[in-house]
């Protein structure tokens, strides 16, 4: 089952292929797969971010997903955390339902 929101490391998913996708790309595929999951995706890039997508401004993505993980939990919101970086993982997937590496998740998307 997939929960209501899904993290989404966006730099990270985007180097998990050669040649990398585009931002833009990526955000329209995550929103086509949100929808058709009926969940909610949170793409997130450091600094800025293309339309439809979380740009942390000089926050670090990884510390905004982490801080964005620890509130959903806090709250009781199941998420699930899409990244394969490691340290991410360990800071924000302790307590997701369920963690996708990069490569897995642009295959769901189609992209892989």
């Amino acid at each position: 089952m997939t929960p209501k929101l899904v993290l989404v490391d966006g730099r990270n998913v985007q180097r998990s292929r050669w040649p990398n996708v585009s931002d833009e790309e990526l955000v329209r595929r995550c929103r086509a797969w949100a929808t058709e999951h009926e969940t909610e995706a949170e793409v997130v890039f450091d600094g800025r971010a293309p339309e439809d997508a979380i740009g942390t401004g000089r926050e670090s993505a990884d510390d905004w997903i982490a801080r964005r993980a620890t509130e959903l939990h806090v709250a009781g919101t199941p998420y699930w955390l899409v990244t394969s970086d490691r340290e991410l993982r360990r800071r924000a997937g302790e307590h997701a339902e369920r963690t996708i590496g990069g490569g897995g998740f642009l295959r769901k998307l189609g992209l892989g």
